[in-house]
């Protein structure tokens, strides 16, 4: 057996190549939307991708089910449980619990987890070439290291109305029933790692095993003692604010996400023709530099997308291509670059990216409004704005300041001054402190950036 996880830094977000090396045959589960890591692997392998599949509708990334199924010829297998609410909206073959997939000498049963998501299933892989029980389980978001899926997404991100006690009360059942049913041998692979908003604590580990958590995740005492209330509310106090575009992630995912295929490579593009359609507002100029350089000067109206520093993650927050349709031109050092942050974004649905440049050469500038920590107090501001999450906030914050996470700004403009109203922003340090102001920026409102955000802050008062 050929087994091997491809994991996203970006996005936290792990999936799994697994290939019987009798016959060849591969599958996929959870894959990304830039599909080449997977072709990759199989060429490399000798393998066909004969299955593709995904352990549920998922919140935070853009599903490559379809276009890997459409690259390869891959059967697709999907969720059938989870109710109408949640039924996948394009074709596949529809799992239900005690299903099975079969790829050489390997067997993936179907274990029905609901929890972090209603149509939630889990994948017990034996190899059949070496035992006749499982060994290996693809948790997906249910089960993570030290950590579980969180169940409250559907309110949170796509107009659920309470759903997160129904899933947290489910996901309670599924660990009793399922995972602890399982022996401790049993390797735990999950969908993601440290960083991701889908869990409140995960861990940085790759992989944990069923009796390393049954003895030492936090939720296992709770289960031990059928302690369900004490484990529902300690499973639903201090998750991380979810960034407002999970919602849109969730429908593309349900209905189908967009297939791409072959995508010709960016063209570098002239900086007059760039500077007229930002001109023209038929464009949206995305400055993939650090802060440090676009506080040097940058082109009125772009979003700050940092090329090295989670370009999928802040990508999502400062553009919704439901809502602003003009294409992308993207500042980057070489073609190299700019086609990497092509693959970023397609991972959360923002594909139509015109061309890149390389420079700012004849194009205008704009040198972004920053406030030192010293002049703060005699700045005349109508908002000051915390944009870290609220657990964040919560541990300290700016006196007077307001708490709205830079992955939900975008999409709750309602909370901000009026027109010709100025907010003052920050972050920690100012990474996501300039992905937001930019986003804000372009949306109309007068940004002024804490110079060194909260730690310089915190440093101005010693």
């Amino acid at each position: 057996m050929l087994l091997e996880r491809i994991y996203d830094e970006d996005l936290s977000q792990a999936s799994y190549f697994i290939g019987c090396q009798q016959t060849n045959d591969a599958i996929v589960i959870d894959p990304r939307r830039d599909v080449q890591v997977y072709l990759d692997l199989a060429e490399a392998n000798g393998m066909r991708i004969a299955h593709v599949t995904e352990t549920h509708i998922h919140a935070d990334y853009l599903s490559g089910t379809r276009e890997l199924a459409q690259a390869t010829g891959a059967a697709v297998h999907l969720s059938g449980e989870g109710g109408t609410d949640w039924q996948y909206g394009f074709d596949g073959r529809r799992l239900r619990d005690g299903d099975t997939i079969t790829v050489g000498n390997l067997t993936l049963a179907v274990d029905y987890t609901p929890g972090h998501t209603p149509e939630h299933l889990t994948f017990k892989l034996t190899d059949g070439a070496a035992a006749d029980e499982p060994g290996y389980l693809f948790t997906g978001d249910f089960v993570f290291v030290g950590d579980l899926g969180r169940p409250d997404l559907l309110d949170e991100a796509a107009g659920g109305v309470d759903t997160r006690y129904e899933g947290a009360k489910q996901m309670f059942a599924s660990l009793r029933d399922k995972l602890l049913a399982l022996p401790d041998y049993v390797q735990i692979y999950p969908a993601h790692g440290s960083g991701s908003a889908c869990g409140k604590a995960l861990g940085a580990v790759p992989t944990t095993t069923v009796g390393y958590e049954r003895n030492f995740a936090w939720w296992s005492r709770y289960v031990a003692d059928d302690d369900e209330q004490g484990f529902i509310d300690e499973l639903l106090a201090g998750q991380p604010d979810a960034p407002a575009y999970f919602g849109r992630m969730k429908r593309q995912n349900r209905d189908g996400p967009a297939v791409l295929g072959h995508r010709s490579p960016l063209p570098e593009l002239d900086a007059e023709t760039v500077k007229k359609d930002v001109e023209d507002g038929t464009a949206v100029f995305v400055d993939t530099r650090d802060q440090h350089e676009v506080h040097r000067g940058t082109v009125p109206g772009s979003i700050n997308v940092p090329a090295f520093n989670k370009p999928a993650t802040h990508a999502g927050w400062a553009y919704d291509p439901e809502s602003d349709s003009q294409p992308l031109v993207l500042l980057a050092a070489d073609r190299d670059t700019a086609q990497m942050v092509w693959d970023h974004l397609i991972r959360v649905g923002i594909d139509d990216v015109a061309g890149f440049v390389t420079s700012l050469d004849g194009l205008p500038i704009v040198i972004p409004e920053l406030v030192s920590p010293d002049a703060l107090e005699s700045t005349d501001y109508d908002l000051l704005l915390d944009v870290r999450n609220a657990s964040e906030f919560a541990d300290g914050t700016i006196p007077g300041a307001q708490q709205l996470s830079a992955g939900r700004v975008l999409w709750h403009q309602d909370q901000l001054p009026e027109e010709g109203g100025t907010v003052v922003t920050f972050c920690r340090s100012g990474v996501r402190n300039s992905v937001a102001a930019s986003a804000l920026r372009r949306a109309g409102h007068h940004v002024v950036e804490l110079e060194g955000s909260y730690l310089g802050w915190q440093a101005a008062q010693q």
